[in-house]
């Protein structure tokens, strides 16, 4: 069947609809309510002539003061943002500081001055903070605080079920790389629609969060397809790469909301301690490596970032 408005215009009928992008294009093309970054997403945005001034202007910053340089051009390019969308934009923590609350808390805050500094909107900040204990505790911290956080680098439901405990803001439970794990795992397995796991990690962790009633939001990422995404359709939000939008701007075939809220949500069973996090967190092969994976690698694209900035940002000073 062929309908007059696109997968994309169905979606945000029915999920608030979010760029996983750094790109200011391709967000003034698609309109989205909020916006996601990260380490990796702002060191392809590099690349971007445009940011040039912004790159200038981050290494000047961290010159100037004890600024860190990844810290200021994050600043930078989130509020540059804002003045695209309505609503959040998240903005990533340094993730050498994933398993030290204190530092966390510390990167987090100087973030929010930084925002607040340039002109940006802290209260359309989410702060992004690896879904480890530590970064668990940190936002629990920053939440009441009044420092929103996005929950990030969640695989598995142990660290979903902390979040709620935690109270936090939002989480990322992350779709395609739990879906990479196990296609690496069994790769002659049909993992395809409804039985990819990725797609029934999100749909299990917004049916437990619906039925006892946490106000904190589900934002599904990290998609391989768009199957991923119409399989989610109804999720709270779904932040999504600009390839993957265009793809679904391109369809106009009908989208059938997949995820429905609890009308009648049940009390809330007891928080997580610690040593069940770590415990269900050392049961899940899955989660546990690919937390380690992804914060691996937004080291290395963190690292990379600074190295960049600084010799791009230098060889104009000179």
């Amino acid at each position: 069947m062929t309908n007059k408005i696109s997968k994309l215009e169905q979606l945000k009928q029915m999920t608030l609809v979010v760029a996983d992008t750094g790109d200011l294009e391709a967000i003034k093309r698609y309109q989205p309510t909020d916006a996601t970054t990260n380490p990796s997403l702002l060191l392809q945005a590099l690349d971007i002539p445009t940011y040039s001034p912004l790159l200038q202007q981050a290494w000047q910053m961290s010159r100037s003061s004890d600024t860190p340089v990844y810290d200021a051009f994050a600043a930078l390019l989130a509020c540059q943002v804002q003045q695209q969308v309505p609503g959040y934009v998240s903005v990533e923590v340094d993730a050498r500081t994933s398993f030290d609350t204190s530092a966390s808390l510390q990167r987090a805050r100087q973030l929010i001055n930084l925002i607040q500094e340039q002109g940006g909107d802290p209260q359309r900040i989410l702060i992004k903070l690896a879904a480890t204990w530590e970064g668990i505790r940190a936002a629990q911290q920053l939440e009441q605080e009044g420092i929103r956080c996005n929950l990030t680098l969640l695989f598995g439901f142990d660290q979903a079920r902390a979040c709620a405990d935690a109270g936090v803001t939002l989480i990322s439970p992350f779709v395609g790389r739990i879906l990479d794990w196990h296609k690496a795992q069994q790769p002659d397995v049909d993992f395809n629609g409804e039985k990819d796991p990725g797609v029934q990690s999100v749909q299990r962790i917004y049916e437990y969060y619906k039925t006892h009633g946490y106000n904190t939001i589900v934002m599904g990422a990290s998609f391989r397809n768009t199957g991923e995404i119409e399989w989610l359709a109804g999720c709270d939000r779904l932040t999504i790469a600009p390839k993957l939008l265009a793809e679904l701007e391109a369809d106009y075939g009908t989208l059938v909301q997949r995820l429905q809220p609890s009308q009648t949500p049940t009390s809330k069973p007891s928080p997580l301690t610690e040593a069940e996090f770590r415990l269900g967190m050392n049961q899940d092969a899955m989660a546990t490596e690919k937390l380690a994976q992804g914060i691996r690698q937004f080291i290395t694209d963190l690292e990379t970032l600074e190295g960049r900035i600084n010799q791009q940002a230098s060889a104009v000073d000179h």
